[in-house]
């Protein structure tokens, strides 16, 4: 049983439906579209089969998470965020973009999950992004954005395509650097998209 603050207030109701270990990040797969229970396993690395069972059950009882079957011939059960769950994106967003200001480069041994890229540019790039077709390739991980929308892959008629790791990712986003990326297309809408990434952020030193 999840514990509770036991606190009238909105911000410890808001913990007590999604504050516990990995619930955000199941929302944050969940974002993208239904998944079934093997796809988030595996989009989770190290969260558990038993725990992962757990937060969807909590989260499906808090009416943040529901549960359908596919119509045949797939006829598999996938988990979905309700409108509810579905109302989290400013919030998460807003998490994230705090988060990511004292994230720091990827190192060598980054945890980067599968979906990476698209959930990072996704909560960081496609409510400001400018008109256009991006392509972004940083080893196996390929997503696309067309006029704001993030999609996994690549797209037809890309307008800039850019191919970089995921320092390179880092460095043309946050340190507004685009010396280690290969870029393909309209570099003019590339920089439009550089310059519409949100500004950097001191984070105070402790005293």
């Amino acid at each position: 049983m999840p514990k509770r603050y036991d606190q009238y207030c909105p911000m410890a109701h808001a913990l007590d439906l999604v504050g516990e270990r990995w619930s955000l990040l199941v929302v944050r797969e969940l974002m993208h579209g239904a998944k079934r229970y093997t796809d988030l396993v595996d989009a989770l690395p190290g969260i558990g089969t038993n725990m992962l069972a757990s937060r969807l059950r909590d989260l499906e009882a808090n009416g943040i998470v529901t549960r359908r079957t596919l119509p045949p011939p797939a006829a598999s059960r996938v988990y979905e965020l309700t409108d509810y769950g579905r109302d989290l994106r400013p919030a998460m967003r807003e998490l994230a973009l705090w988060g990511a200001r004292s994230l720091g480069p990827p190192t060598q041994d980054a945890g980067l999950f599968s979906g990476w890229l698209g959930n990072a540019m996704d909560i960081a790039l496609a409510h400001r992004a400018p008109r256009g077709r991006f392509e972004f390739h940083v080893g196996d991980e390929v997503s696309s954005m067309i006029d704001g929308e993030v999609r996994p892959g690549p797209i037809d008629d890309a307008d800039v395509v850019v191919e970089t790791t995921p320092q390179g990712i880092y460095d043309m986003f946050v340190e507004r650097r685009v010396d280690h990326i290969d870029v393909r297309g309209d570099r003019d809408l590339l920089a439009q998209l550089v310059d519409a990434a949100p500004p950097r952020a001191e984070v105070p030193s402790p005293a």
